[in-house]
């Protein structure tokens, strides 16, 4: 199978087999029958791409119950670091996160289930990132954690005064002042 699974319940990296050949490659990034086998069950509703530039620090977002969304995250260009947090009560790795380089070369996607924050940097001049979302976008949900919790501690590879942060992200609370409606 195309998928690993990680120490989180439920996050997968999926690496698509990639057909090389002298015009170039193909591979498919999506297939309902593979991710079914693989046990990704869920059905996605909506895509959203978005273009940055080197520093850029999205992040960390989630939609609240019962608006959560599963997401599955890849780079189309550049570089990024892909970070999520799991907030699901009860998970063995509730408060922890999980972070993974996500680019064009090496083509790997990641599964984030419902119940993570997600966020990432981008660690090349520019990056442009898809990803699926199994349910919609619905802003009275959004939830967020602040990127630079020194209780997380996420190493984001983006060096001190050279990140950019929206203002919205840069109120978000704590991890321990987050309030989330996750389970497991």
């Amino acid at each position: 199978m195309p998928f690993t699974a990680t120490d989180f319940p439920g996050l997968l990296i999926y690496e698509p087999r990639v057909f090389n050949d002298d015009r170039g490659y193909f591979f498919e990034s999506y297939n309902y029958n593979t991710f079914t086998e693989g046990g990704a069950t869920m059905t996605f509703v909506q895509d959203n791409q978005a273009r940055s530039t080197y520093g850029v620090i999205r992040g960390l977002h989630f939609q609240l119950n019962p608006n959560a969304q599963t997401k599955l995250i890849r780079s189309l260009s550049g570089t990024i670091l892909d970070v999520v947090v799991d907030l699901r009560v009860g998970s063995p790795t509730f408060g922890r996160h999980f972070s993974i380089e996500l680019s064009a070369e090496n083509k790997k996607q990641l599964l984030v289930p419902r119940g993570f924050a997600h966020g990432y940097s981008v660690l090349t001049e520019t990056a442009e990132v898809l990803y699926k979302c199994d349910g919609f976008y619905h802003k009275e949900s959004e939830g967020g954690l602040m990127y630079n919790d020194p209780t997380l501690n996420i190493d984001w590879k983006v060096p001190a005064g050279k990140e950019m942060v929206a203002a919205k992200d840069l109120v978000l609370p704590n991890i321990e002042d987050c309030k989330t409606n996750f389970t497991i």
